[in-house]
């Protein structure tokens, strides 16, 4: 009988992590998802009111702010009327589909398989990976494996104590982890970290107008690597992550497929911490 092909995979080395996490800071400053995801079932240009009132846990006059952000990084596009500004998603802003999906079912797979509403779950991806210089970390171990911090650094090209700081980060949000507890022990890519291949694949192909670049076909995967990090192979979720691709090739006109469907309660935790911070 013959062996199945191990699953695709998607190269750490094939896509540039500055244009990557340009990318991830235009869709991470929070509340940008919910308000894309008003923007979208509405479909059509809308008054700040009408948005803050779909997202009733922050306050109208953040939503202002968030939907003036997002004009000016080009993801809505904008219209004086009788009554103040209106807005409404740019071509940008609906070409997202894809990104949000990928990134919805990352989150899904590899951090919180519960019931979330969708906009949390891509803000909560969001808030992992939008950080500066994470991305070139992520890239270094996806690329060459387990590697001690001074390599790390060198490779990412960061000093020490910022790398530092950064591979704390990735681990206290679960995407890197050590392959023991003695001094000198090497970092690795826990399974969700991994799996990013696809999402930066992902989001760099959907930033190529930002770029000044014609927009590519889908990024495809590539033969898994024998290699492992735990136990886990490389390409493990290859499938999956191809699977999302695929099924964003034909994205409709919203952000997900379900989406004029009402989204789940938020979290009573979501909102006492989103009420005192929700203007940073």
């Amino acid at each position: 009988m013959p062996t199945s092909a191990q699953p695709p995979s998607f190269s750490f080395d094939s896509f540039d992590a500055q244009c990557v996490e340009d990318a991830l800071a235009r869709l991470g400053p929070k509340w940008t998802t919910w308000s894309a995801m008003v923007l979208a079932q509405e479909n059509r240009f809308v008054r700040v009111r009408e948005v803050a009132d779909q997202i009733p846990f922050i306050s109208q006059q953040f939503v202002g702010k968030r939907l003036a952000r997002m004009y000016a990084d080009g993801l809505v596009d904008r219209a004086d009327g009788p009554r103040g500004a209106l807005y409404r998603l740019s071509a940008l802003g609906e070409s997202l589909t894809p990104v949000y999906r990928t990134l919805s079912d990352w989150s899904r797979a590899r951090l919180s398989p519960g019931v979330m509403a969708e906009a949390q779950r891509v803000e909560d991806a969001l808030q992992r990976l939008n950080l500066q210089d994470s991305t070139a970390v992520i890239q270094v171990l996806g690329a060459s494996g387990p590697m001690r911090f001074v390599h790390i650094a060198e490779e990412a090209g960061l000093d020490n104590t910022w790398a530092r700081q950064r591979l704390l980060r990735l681990q206290a949000d679960g995407l890197v982890t050590r392959a023991g507890s003695r001094h000198g022990d090497p970092y690795m890519l826990t399974s969700a970290g991994e799996a990013l291949g696809a999402v930066y694949a992902t989001v760099e192909h959907w930033s190529e107008p930002i770029n000044g670049r014609r927009a590519s076909p889908a990024p495809r995967p590539v033969a898994a690597a024998t290699r492992t990090h735990a136990g886990v192979p490389l390409g493990a979720d290859g499938a999956r992550t191809a699977a999302a691709l695929r099924r964003s090739a034909a994205a409709p006109t919203s952000l997900f497929s379900h989406a004029p469907q009402p989204q789940p309660r938020v979290p009573a935790a979501v909102t006492v911490q989103s009420a005192p911070g929700r203007g940073r």
